[in-house]
Parts: C-alpha cells; structure tokens; sequence
C-alpha cells in the first residue's frame, strides 16, 4: 500500500489484481483515490467487494476477468498484485500475465508484484502456485519493465503460518 502511495497519486488510474479480498481499494478510496479498477476471476469475490465499497461505483470499475485476458479501457500508472501471480504454474500463463501487464502499464508506470518466494509453501488454498526469485521473475518481466527494489518477507496467516513472499517494485520502459 505505502509502494502505491510512493509513485503514483490519487488522480492516476491503478489496477489491483486479485482484488475480491483485498483491503487495499479500501484504503485507496479513503485517501482519495479516484480511479480504480477491481480485476477478480470471481465473480462471487468481485460482488462482496463491490458490496463492501458501496457507493464508490464511480471511482471503481469491477471487471471479473482472468488476468490472462485482461485489457483494459486505458493504461494505467500502477498494476497492483499481491499473490495472484503466484497461481499460474505454467510457463505460458506467466508470460501471458506479464504481456498482460506490459500492455496495461503505461511508459513510466509501476508494476508492484508480491508471490511466494523460493522458501514459500508449494500450495495455497489447495492449489499448487509457482514460487519465484528475482532470476526467475526478470526473465518474465524484463523485456519492458525495469526492477527497481524488492525485498523478501513473511506473511503471518490468521492461522500463525509464516509465509515466504517476494515482493518487487518494477518500472514500465519506454514503449
């Protein structure tokens, strides 16, 4: 959240991927934000969030779409993903994603990235995810965007499980 806060501002359009359980376009729109989109593969997960913001219609845009086919209406200055990447296992469906992501950020705009980290669990929710390290994450990611910072952390669950994250902040090259 303070990552979005640094390189962009209220007025600049944002991307939270994964957003259905977020809390973040909660706290973007008390700060004023005014131009967000909510992207969720569930449409169940996107309509409690759009309950939950009741009465921000107007500066959130729901899209229930995969990431993988995600396009959006403009570019925006922040694509914002906290583990949504980490669930495509697939060699195709990361380079997918970060096609995705090149075409939605604008020259100039960040991409900021949190998935598991090579000492991260292998499953989530039942689900197998990928983990990944700077190397294997430049090789997605390099063609348009430049690493900035990253850093590794622990995730504490509610249920006491740390958690093994990479997270990185990414700057869109020029086009």
């Amino acid at each position: 959240m303070a990552v979005v806060r640094r390189v962009s501002a209220p007025s600049e359009p944002i991307v939270v991927i994964g957003a259905g359980a977020s809390t973040l376009l909660t706290v973007l729109l008390a700060e004023g934000w005014q131009h967000m989109v909510a992207v969720d593969l569930s449409a169940a997960a996107l309509g409690q969030l759009r309950e939950r913001l009741s009465g921000a219609d107007d500066r959130v845009t729901y899209m229930h779409s995969d990431v993988r086919d995600l396009q959006l209406a403009e570019p925006v200055a922040v694509w914002h993903d906290r583990a949504t990447f980490h669930f495509l296992t697939d060699l195709a469906d990361q380079q997918r994603y970060a096609e995705r992501a090149a075409a939605a950020v604008r020259p100039g705009g960040h991409l900021v990235l949190a998935n598991f980290a090579p000492g991260g669990p292998d499953r989530c929710s039942g689900l197998l995810v990928a983990r990944h390290d700077l190397d294997s994450l430049r090789a997605l990611f390099h063609e348009h965007f430049e690493l900035l910072e990253s850093f590794e952390a622990d995730h504490v669950t509610p249920w006491g499980s740390p958690q093994r994250f990479l997270h990185a902040l990414w700057q869109r090259r020029a086009a």
